[in-house]
């Protein structure tokens, strides 16, 4: 018998969170034209790179916490706001809440964003950053962490995220069970990773199909 899902957990950036508008700001900090930059993001993921070697290819050195600070220090501190998440991101939370699932909100975030996401009031039961826990995605301890905070056990988590390499296969090889959502550079270049079919639970192209989902899986684990 499975085990049914009970929690949901949410990573953020191109989950709940549009990403276009921070990443746009960054080819500004930099000088760059926006399009080049996008180009070079999607190549430096398409190679499976991390994606702050996007910032080498054009500052050599540049350095992703000490930039940040520096742009906090002038008045162009990373910001995102109500028009910014998906619009599915809020009606979903709101729906799996309402069918008695528990609803966490983790990512790999600043603690300032994580402030930014709590101003923001999103219908969830815990929202916590890796800055809050000290540890980021994909390190397995991270998603540990979601688990001390879930009312259940690994296995009656579904984690939702968009990457393979920072949401789906850490959170598989600690337990958890996973839906991939194909939006955002990672979750269109990595489509075709045969691991894209063989470890999620469900994939979806967009929140609004995860309560139906959900409950088609807990029926059938009944």
């Amino acid at each position: 018998m499975l085990d049914m899902i009970q929690a949901v957990v949410f990573d953020v950036g191109e989950c709940l969170v549009n990403e276009t508008r921070e990443y746009g700001t960054w080819a500004d900090w930099l000088g760059v034209p926006r399009h080049t930059f996008s180009a070079v993001f999607g190549a430096v993921i398409a190679r499976g790179l991390d994606y702050r070697e996007t910032f080498q290819v054009f500052v050599p050195g540049f350095d992703l916490t000490e930039q940040r600070e520096k742009r906090a220090a002038v008045g162009q501190a990373e910001w995102f706001g109500e028009d910014d998440l998906y619009p599915d991101a809020r009606p979903t939370l709101a729906a799996l809440r309402e069918a008695g699932l528990w609803v966490g909100i983790a990512g790999n975030q600043t603690v300032r964003a994580g402030g930014i996401l709590r101003e923001l009031k999103l219908p969830c039961d815990m929202l916590a950053t890796s800055d809050d826990w000290g540890v980021a995605k994909p390190d397995p301890a991270f998603f540990k962490a979601v688990v001390r905070e879930a009312p259940c056990e690994a296995g009656e988590i579904l984690y939702v995220g968009d990457r393979l390499d920072n949401d789906i296969r850490p959170a598989v090889a600690v337990g958890l069970k996973t839906a991939l959502i194909r939006r955002g550079p990672w979750g269109i270049i990595q489509q075709d990773d045969p691991d894209a079919d063989r470890l999620p639970t469900m994939r979806i192209d967009s929140l609004t199909e995860l309560p139906s989902r959900i409950a088609e899986f807990n029926a059938s684990a009944r």
